[in-house]
């Protein structure tokens, strides 16, 4: 496979980096990714060295889930974690899906953050931004939209790249209401309002398209008799690109990823969307390295059980290891907050949540050190 670069790969990722900022500060809505510390490996035997490879295999896949990137997996912690994964296994079983044996297994959802800290590598938290992928396939003069039950096997891919990763990723149903909001050649164009409107449906955090190509996108060559292994190689080729866009149509921006070409469709994919989560993932991973004190005061605490669902709520968040009651003032209440991070991750991932929400008053003067404000949403 052959992978375009620009000019200047610096630019281009502090470009989408600030691009990303802007795209998630608008965020509204998480959601919580189930079974993280799960992981599911085919195995061709249910025989004890199959097993042994196989429940490797599955802490693996579940370092990099909870880590967001494969990289983790060549630490030298991890890679001893690897040969000692009985340590950090809870339980296994086995399962058939589509003729094929799939060992189940779940890990020690402590000791894997343990293992995290103690290597000091970042942690991504279960609360992840929701991904609408908008995948328009071109074969020829023909161009369509690719849902969940296309004959196709990119969906799939999808589906399994989201299972791996443990980035929430959904693709359009393209039932009527779809079909009637965007047309392929509005996606093809990445023009922004059409595919908005169409996306706002599915509640995403980002909206990504994917333009999949065998003719059109390919670089034309020009025709002679000393061109054809050339010939052969492009016409067996495709090419993909994708472009990021915020899923708020206020401050809506759009940004271009790099280019794929090879002959394996499925392979393509999983490069881009390895980097795209790549990107997501450095706007919301959690230093391990990085602990500070973080206090806020959530002024609508008026009940006994408000004061619980906020400090409940506080203790389940992954980007804190501890939570202080510190002040009482009327319904004000004081936190102290010991963070695994940065306070940018924790108010970053603090926006995928509906629950507890930051108050800004548009009018006060800007003061770095004021302890900020929020407000708690009783569901």
């Amino acid at each position: 496979m052959q992978w375009f670069h620009s000019s200047n790969m610096i630019r281009f990722w502090l470009f989408f980096l600030a691009v990303l900022a802007v795209i998630f500060c608008a965020a509204v809505n998480g959601v919580e990714v189930k079974n993280l510390y799960v992981a599911k490996v085919s195995v061709d035997s249910q025989s004890s060295q199959a097993r042994s490879s196989a429940l490797k295999k599955a802490l693996q896949s579940v370092l990099v889930k909870v880590s967001g990137q494969p990289s983790v997996l060549d630490h030298e912690k991890m890679k001893q974690a690897s040969n000692k994964y009985n340590y950090y296994l809870s339980q296994y079983s086995y399962e058939r899906s589509q003729g094929e044996i799939l060992l189940v297994a779940s890990f020690n959802e402590d000791k894997v953050k343990k293992l995290f800290l103690d290597a000091n590598v970042a942690i991504w938290g279960s609360l992840r931004p929701q991904v609408l992928l908008w995948l328009v396939e071109e074969q020829g003069l023909s161009r369509s939209i690719l849902s969940e039950s296309s004959v196709s096997e990119l969906p799939r891919s999808v589906a399994g790249f989201s299972e791996r990763r443990g980035l929430p990723i959904t693709i359009p149903l393209m039932d009527l209401t779809d079909a009637n909001a965007v047309h392929p050649a509005d996606l093809w164009g990445r023009f922004e309002e059409p595919v908005l409107t169409a996306s706002d449906r599915y509640f995403a955090e980002a909206v990504v398209v994917m333009r999949l190509s065998d003719s059109s996108l390919l670089p034309e060559l020009v025709s002679t008799e000393d061109c054809e292994p050339l010939c052969q190689q492009v016409q067996n080729s495709y090419l993909l690109d994708w472009s990021l866009i915020s899923a708020d149509k206020q401050s809506a921006r759009q940004a271009f990823g790099q280019k794929y070409q090879g002959s394996d469709k499925a392979l393509l994919l999983e490069q881009a969307l390895g980097d795209i989560t790549q990107l997501i993932y450095q706007r919301y991973a959690l230093a391990t390295t990085m602990k500070n004190d973080y206090f806020i005061d959530v002024a609508n605490i008026d009940s006994l059980a408000s004061y619980v669902g906020v400090s409940t709520f506080l203790q389940e968040l992954s980007a804190v290891s501890a939570v202080t009651l510190v002040a009482a003032n009327g319904t004000n209440r004081r936190f102290k907050l010991n963070l695994i991070g940065s306070k940018s991750a924790f108010l970053s991932s603090l926006k995928l949540n509906k629950q507890l929400k930051q108050y800004i008053d548009p009018l006060a003067p800007v003061d770095l050190d004021a302890v900020p404000v929020f407000y708690w949403n009783r569901q």
